[in-house]
């Protein structure tokens, strides 16, 4: 009986330790598997609604949810400020009042000033008083001139310089006896006015040794020389036409069957005419106008004014030319700005 009881008591004693090892088992199994779920957890991150300074007590896994944001959160690179070059000092400027002022539009030149006159420097001109306004150029001026003077001036314009042998009777100004310019003197007798020229130089002038002073505007352009644009000195001829034998005539611009517009400033050796021809006329248009012919077949009408021997005109028509009824021949000395 005493050994039935052990046998049992054996048994029972194996039962149970049996069964704490299957329960000792399944409690290592399922711890692994709370760290395995613990585990993948922290590898996700914890989510939170909450962020920065909310997040400073925080655990996310085995850290503080603020130290993951120092550490995952990309360092901004602040970038080095650019170099900067010192800045120079802006210069200052210098305000002068300038004698004259000039500016240029579409070939058009404008000039204004004031000035106050010279000893003029011409050979016999030594008592004179000159201001120049537009200095001499081998291109030709063509332009207008206001002026308001201290007394009366006279008006100037220069042309040339001359050939050798061309100072036959015009009125001639030179500085040393060598370069010499014909001179086209106009006397308005007055202080204030305006004049239209041509030629290679511009000047006001008196006849005395008092300084005056002039202040002026000029609009003009300066041209180069060209079948139109012309600076010259000629000597007439016995005029071709028929009717006119016993006249001289000095052709400027020849006839032409496009008309010429322009500006002719002259000085001659003697008063002159000045000419302008309109045509040739067609049959039967020649009905008691003035007519000039060469032939008797070809007519111009002809335009004739009496002038002095300087002077200005402004011109058109088919031809150009200077004139006088008497025999003797003249020379004339010019500067024509024309256009076709």
């Amino acid at each position: 009986m005493n050994l039935l009881l052990n046998r049992k008591m054996t048994k029972t004693i194996s039962t149970i330790l049996f069964l704490i090892t299957i329960l000792m088992s399944s409690g290592i199994v399922a711890s692994v598997d709370l760290i395995q779920d613990a585990e993948a957890i922290k590898s996700k991150g914890t989510s939170t609604p909450r962020y920065g300074s909310q997040t400073k007590n925080l655990v996310c896994g085995d850290r503080l949810c603020s130290e993951i944001e120092e550490t995952t959160q990309p360092k901004k690179e602040v970038a080095p400020a650019p170099k900067t070059e010192p800045t120079p000092p802006t210069p200052k400027t210098e305000t002068k009042t300038q004698q004259t002022m000039d500016k240029v539009d579409h070939g058009w030149k404008y000039s204004s000033g004031t000035i106050t006159s010279t000893q003029d420097p011409g050979i016999g001109h030594e008592t004179h008083q000159l201001a120049i306004i537009l200095p001499p150029t081998s291109n030709v001026y063509k332009g207008i001139l206001s002026y308001d003077a201290s007394e009366p001036i006279q008006l100037i314009a220069l042309h040339g310089p001359l050939e050798k042998g061309q100072e036959k009777g015009q009125a001639i100004w030179t500085p040393d006896g060598k370069t010499k310019y014909a001179l086209t003197l106009i006397d308005p007798q007055t202080s204030m006015g305006s004049w239209v020229f041509t030629g290679n130089a511009l000047a006001v002038h008196t006849l005395h040794s008092d300084k005056f002073t002039v202040s002026y505007s000029v609009s003009y352009m300066e041209k180069e020389k060209t079948s139109t644009v012309l600076t010259g000195t000629i000597d007439s001829t016995k005029d071709p036409g028929i009717g006119h034998e016993t006249h001289q005539l000095a052709i400027i611009l020849p006839p032409s069957a496009s008309p010429y517009s322009g500006l002719l400033t002259y000085s001659a050796s003697e008063p002159v005419q000045l000419v302008a021809l309109h045509g040739p006329l067609s049959e039967g248009q020649d009905k008691g106008q003035a007519i000039w012919t060469p032939d008797g077949k070809t007519k111009f009408a002809l335009t004739l004014v009496d002038s002095n021997a300087a002077g200005t005109w402004a011109f058109a028509g088919n031809a150009l030319a200077v004139h006088t009824f008497n025999q003797e021949q003249f020379t004339v000395s010019y500067s024509v700005v024309a256009g076709q």
